[in-house]
């Protein structure tokens, strides 16, 4: 057998897809938290011995996007012979030694031999509720240092040959406020590398290394083939924006579109904050690379491939490139803004294919306090869902995770009310009047919390609060993502940014995700569709008659 066989090199190929699968569902399936096996915030994949994406499992894509740049960074960091050895397995979750994203998502890592040849490495990333740091959940407002954030794994061997590390392992352990569910999910991905592992090396033994590896180069520059042919069908040229965030800072974009290179300049734009509202420079990649799969080939292979042709600009000691110590709790906020800024700035170039902006943020939320049953602390971390925009062709979408995001799910209220010292009251769309349009933007939902004991508290950090889903062709913006606290006393608070809020029993955390915004003039849209949105409550009669002009409309 040719180990250039077109028919093995497809097969070996379908089989990463298979086992990158397999690996999220073993992750999924003994994850102790919630928000990986019910919100699935997590990620596999698989790369070759350099670290090169060669095959993406299920979860967020921004996820699996930066399980690349954490094996390349572990292979950077145990360089000399002997290192790295079969039965390993390396973690890390700090953005400066590979984790990418933040204190919370954890990366594990394991490398895969024939003999004693490296060929592959499995890993995944989830998000771990609590890995300490100064306020419960790792996350918070105040932190000016990533010393705050918790503690810091800069790419250690978790296992070494087979063996845990137990001091490690000790060391994670003490410094989490939940340490049951932090040893739970940290088996769960460590089961997630070795299942992966092994059906890699059952692979190798069936084909041999060097079928294995040329279908792995194969299949990495049959990727980049299938990009270039999109970027061959992109306008040329050179665009840029400039938006300004919620908090007053003005971010700023240049996209270079040719036919061999798409090339981001982000130079210039605002430092590094003092808080936690930066994002790595590898993380800021990632935004890169979701765009330039979705406007190039958002149908086809994703791999290291696909994504040679894109380079990215930037200047260290700003936001998208911060340089230590500086915190970044919610990187997420920063990214979400960059990937929807380079989508607003292509939108008008690329003829109907972008839909307008959607509710565009992570809308991170967190809220603890001890179980009124358990007596045991918990601490709830959710995304949630919004709104997208309209597009040409149809209404947004209601209720769906943020263009980041990927498919994952929000928590059953069941789960919810069992895991955590909370009630869900209610979940519905929102009532927002917004996102009129020839197609309207769809809707966000709202969801009452209701606290159950005294001394909890309440974390997040919404963006797209002050500034509004963008509309396009004339339509009209969306509405502000927002969270309510409606106090047992009867009074109400507004926030979109907020750190270690207090609340007590009765109290409801209302949380309000926006409306996509509008795509195409309200004036041309269809009377019928008017009037079903009225029939089906998606807009109010005072909106039909203010954005719409319904009935007086003929």
């Amino acid at each position: 057998m040719s180990v250039h066989d077109p028919i093995t090199l497809e097969i070996i190929q379908s089989s990463l897809q298979a086992i990158s699968d397999e690996m999220f569902a073993a992750l999924r399936k003994t994850a102790m938290s919630a928000i990986i096996y019910e919100v699935l915030d997590a990620g596999t994949g698989i790369t070759d011995a350099a670290g090169n994406l060669a095959s993406s499992g299920a979860g967020i894509p921004g996820f699996v996007g930066v399980l690349d740049k954490a094996v390349k960074r572990i292979l950077e960091l145990h360089g000399n012979p002997g290192d790295i050895e079969p039965g390993d397995v390396f973690i890390t979750n700090d953005p400066y030694y590979g984790g990418v994203t933040h204190l919370n998502d954890i990366i594990l890592t394991m490398p895969v031999f024939a003999d004693s040849q490296l060929l592959a490495w499995t890993a995944n990333i989830a998000h771990w509720n609590d890995v300490g740091g100064m306020a419960p959940g790792s996350i918070s407002m105040e932190a000016r240092e990533i010393y705050q954030e918790g503690l810091r794994l800069p790419g250690v061997k978790l296992i070494a040959r087979g063996e845990p590390v137990r001091p490690v392992i000790d060391i994670m352990t003490v410094n989490s406020r939940l340490p049951k569910f932090l040893r739970g999910d940290l088996w769960a991905g460590v089961a997630a590398v070795r299942v992966g592992a092994r059906r890699i090396e059952d692979i190798v033994r069936k084909y041999g290394a060097d079928t294995f590896t040329t279908a792995l180069r194969s299949f990495l520059d049959y990727g980049e083939q299938v990009v270039l042919k999109g970027l061959a069908s992109l306008p040329k040229g050179r665009f840029s924006i400039e938006e300004e965030q919620d908090d007053g800072l003005i971010y700023k974009a240049a996209i270079e579109i040719t036919e061999q290179q798409f090339i981001v300049d982000l130079r210039d734009n605002p430092p590094q904050q003092s808080g936690p509202v930066n994002c790595s420079r590898d993380d800021c990649f990632g935004a890169l690379q979701l765009i330039i799969k979705n406007i190039a080939d958002p149908y086809g292979v994703a791999n290291g491939g696909t994504f040679r042709p894109l380079r990215m600009l930037t200047t260290p000691g700003t936001v998208f490139d911060p340089q230590e110590p500086a915190a970044m709790g919610v990187y997420y906020e920063v990214g979400m803004r960059l990937y929807d800024m380079l989508w607003r700035c292509l939108a008008p170039h690329l003829g109907e294919r972008l839909p307008s902006g959607h509710f565009a943020s992570i809308c991170g939320t967190i809220i603890g306090g001890v179980h009124p049953d358990t007596g045991q602390r918990f601490t709830i971390i959710e995304p949630e869902v919004g709104g997208w925009g309209g597009s040409a062709r149809a209404d947004g979408n209601n209720a769906m995770f943020s263009a980041v995001h990927g498919e994952t799910y929000n928590c059953p209220a069941e789960v919810a009310e069992a895991r955590y010292g909370l009630y869900v009251d209610r979940l519905a769309l929102s009532e927002d009047p917004a996102g009129a349009g020839e197609f309207r933007g769809g809707k966000g939902v709202m969801l009452d919390y209701r606290v159950r004991s005294d001394g909890c508290f309440l974390t997040a950090a919404y963006s797209r609060n002050k500034h509004l889903p963008w509309a396009a062709r004339g339509g009209r913006e969306g509405s502000a993502n927002r969270i309510e606290v409606l106090r047992a006393n009867g009074s109400r608070e507004v926030h979109a940014v907020v750190s270690g809020l207090p609340l007590n029993r009765d109290d409801v955390v209302r949380i309000i995700t926006a409306t996509g915004g509008g795509y195409g003039d309200p004036g041309k849209r269809d009377p019928a569709a008017i009037a079903g949105d009225l029939r089906d409550g998606y807009i109010t009669p005072e909106q039909a008659e203010r954005d719409y002009h319904y009935p007086r409309r003929g």
